[in-house]
């Protein structure tokens, strides 16, 4: 699983499923072994995927949050989500349940985008020291 965590560097089309599949690192079953194939699979036929990066840019940042209440069936917690593009450009992206249950959608946005405002205060001080 560490390998398929550090592959979700450079392929953020399977961080979703890999974190969600690392919930169950401490009592995986035979369904969780499966899952873990299919991603294998996946990564086998898709090798070619990756994050493109243009030698060319005009340093504009842009960001993306989304959120779904009670979207985890497990715990019915909420899981949200976050890009950051610099120009065409993924930089930052984060997929993650959140920590409590959320009593309303108007709760678990506001969470989102405060998480989301962070990163881009980060991102933007980052740019600047670059």
């Amino acid at each position: 699983m560490d390998k398929l965590l550090y592959l979700t560097h450079t392929r953020p089309d399977i961080s979703f499923s890999v974190s969600y599949l690392s919930q169950f690192l401490s009592k995986p079953n035979d369904k969780h072994f499966e899952g873990a194939k299919r991603i294998l699979r996946y990564i086998k036929g898709s090798i070619s995927v990756g994050i493109f990066m243009p030698t060319v840019s005009d340093f504009k940042l842009k960001g993306y949050t989304d959120s779904d209440w009670a979207g985890c069936l497990d715990s019915r917690k909420s899981v949200f989500a976050y890009c950051f593009y610099l120009d065409n450009s993924l930089i930052s992206w984060k997929s993650k349940k959140q920590q409590v249950v959320a009593r309303s959608s108007a709760e678990v946005e506001y969470r989102e985008m405060a998480l989301g405002a962070c990163e881009a205060q980060w991102l933007i001080y980052l740019m600047h020291n670059l």
